[in-house]
């Protein structure tokens, strides 16, 4: 499974059960040790995704500065566990938070970009998920000078549109209308970033993939449209994501979320979104 649909946890969104799961009763010793294990190791230990652009590619990305702001926050540097996606967001939780993988890399600290959703949160009661702060969602990007309008998915008949196969927007345009526009997808494209490559090349009149892909390669080009995808089946609302520690860290959960609040309120989150391209707002 490709790492936008364990992104895409996409039936409720849970911030308000995350925030109250920080409350949940703990013995106050194991609270405290895990952030005072952090100060005095004198670094917050990051589990972020490899290669899922624009949060993280080769060290860079949205993810990462988030991470280091985070840790500076708690006055200590940031220490980055790169790590390939596994199966699913269950295995995920599993090697870099709560357990550790069986080749000997994590649990992290906190692990970034996962989806706050209940679902999600009953099915790992071993974790707290918590502190959403980006909003993700389906969108379509195209050339305005070969789609003007769209309204419909039937605005692209005959356009050749770039979507990565194995995602939730290649899912939704394959099976879109019955299948009418399967014949207008190329899905050999690896996310949605370079899908957006290739519409900016001029291979394609339109690009389907996460909103975020598709902004951080096009940046505001007023060639192109960037609007959520307009298939029935794709959640009106996006999915919220947010981070991860195990489920006795609450003081050190606490400490994160007080740190994306303030990050939020004084704009540094937007500002570090849209190093990026990627509009940011409130979640």
């Amino acid at each position: 499974m490709h790492t936008t649909t364990r992104r895409a946890w996409l039936r409720r969104f849970g911030a308000a059960a995350a925030l109250a799961a920080l409350g949940a009763p703990a013995a106050h010793a194991q609270q405290a040790s895990v952030l005072q294990r952090v100060r005095e190791r004198g670094s917050l230990r990051v589990a972020v995704y490899s290669d899922m652009p624009p949060f993280h590619v080769d060290g860079r990305g949205m993810d990462v500065d988030l991470a280091h702001a985070l840790a500076a926050s708690l006055g200590v540097k940031a220490a980055l566990l790169p790590f390939p996606a596994d199966d699913n967001m269950n295995d995920d939780l599993r090697n870099m938070v709560w357990k550790g993988h069986y080749l000997g890399y994590g649990p992290a600290d906190v692990l970034l970009h996962v989806p706050v959703d209940k679902a999600l949160m009953d099915a790992n009661p071993q974790v707290l998920i918590f502190a959403p702060y980006y909003r993700e969602r389906v969108a379509i990007a195209r050339r305005l000078d070969r789609v003007p309008r769209l309204e419909t998915l039937a605005q692209l008949a005959g356009h050749p549109i770039a979507v990565p196969g194995q995602t939730l927007a290649g899912w939704l345009l394959i099976g879109a209308d019955g299948g009418a526009y399967r014949e207008q997808l190329t899905t050999n494209w690896k996310d949605g970033a370079a899908a957006a490559q290739a519409l900016l090349r001029g291979e394609v009149d339109a690009a389907a993939g996460q909103s975020s892909e598709l902004e951080s390669v096009l940046q505001g080009d007023a060639r192109f449209a960037l609007t959520p995808l307009p298939a029935p089946q794709a959640p009106r609302n996006g999915w919220a994501v947010g981070m991860a520690v195990k489920r006795d860290a609450t003081e050190l959960a606490q400490a994160l979320q007080s740190a994306i609040n303030e990050l939020s309120t004084s704009g540094s989150l937007a500002q570090l979104f849209a190093r990026s391209h990627v509009h940011w707002q409130a979640v």
